[in-house]
Formats: structure tokens, sequence, C-alpha cells
């Protein structure tokens, strides 16, 4: 199980200041309407002290719709100033006592890694796959760290990546 405390460089964000003017677009899960909105708190905070720009907040009814929306936001902004340069996916999948689980864990891990070979821009994976809801809270400040946090600072970390090798890395 990772832990964000074995990975301080994870969380280096020291990298960052010269960062201005990010954006990002966050898309998320209507299910598990309480782990997500402190998920996205989180990245909200974030993205705030690196006065990052959100470009857009998408509410999609479960985590299968997760790579839809994503790229439906890409196609639909890429001709828009205000386009984002990283879009966070944001899912809570909890194990029931079907194989649903599996199925959804699956098609959504394949269909947001589909995302990062074929856009232009990172698509940042912030679905919990949990067994129980216990193990959400101990991924949102718990011992496991913050996943909200970190999928923010991940966007912003790819977005610096990006301009760098670009050659507009501010």
């Amino acid at each position: 199980m990772a832990q964000s405390a074995h990975s301080t460089s994870l969380l280096d964000t020291s990298a960052l200041q010269s960062l201005t003017g990010a954006k990002v677009a966050v898309v998320y899960t209507e299910w598990n309407d309480k782990i997500i909105t402190e998920l996205r708190n989180g990245c909200n905070k974030v993205l705030a002290e690196n006065n990052a720009i959100i470009t857009h907040e998408i509410a999609v009814p479960g985590a299968f719709e997760l790579p839809f929306a994503c790229k439906q936001i890409w196609e639909t902004s890429v001709l828009n100033p205000n386009y984002p340069e990283a879009i966070i996916a944001f899912g809570t999948v909890i194990r029931g006592g079907t194989p649903h689980f599996d199925y959804v864990c699956k098609a959504v891990t394949e269909g947001l890694t589909q995302l990062n070979l074929e856009l232009p821009i990172p698509t940042i994976f912030g679905v919990l796959t949990l067994d129980n809801e216990q193990q959400a809270w101990e991924r949102l400040g718990g011992p496991h760290g913050h996943k909200g946090e970190e999928a923010a600072i991940t966007a912003l970390k790819m977005i610096k990546n990006s301009r760098m090798l670009a050659g507009t890395d501010n």
C-alpha cells in the first residue's frame, strides 16, 4: 500500500514556485459524495496555494463515465484560450459483494490510461479503489496522505514538465 510518507519527493512543491497560471480541469463522480468532496477540497487547496486556475468542474454520475467526460472537456475546449493543461479525474469505487467493482475499476483505469496516450495533456488518476469506506478516510488526511492534494500536485508537476519540454516553462 502506497504511503505519502515514503515518497516525500511527491509532496515537494518547491519546483512549482515559478509556475504561473496553470490551468486544470476537475471531473468528479456523484457517487460517494462525502469522499469526493474531501478529495476536491484537498485538490482545490493545493491549486489555490499555487495560483492555478480551475477551468472546469464537471460532475458525472459514476466512475465509469470519467474517461468520456475527460475526453469531452478536451475536445470542447481545445479552441478556447481557457483550455486545461491537465485534467484530474476523481472517483471512489468501494468493493461490494459482486464482481461489479472489478469491472468498473478495470474500465476506468484503462480508459484514463488511454486518455494519457491520446490527449496532448495529462489525465491524473484520482480514483480511490477501496475495500471499505474507512480506507478512504485513511487516504484523505490519514496515514496514507491526502490523495486529493497529491492529485493536484501531480497535475501541476506535469504541467510544469509539459511547459519545460515545450520551452515555455513558467
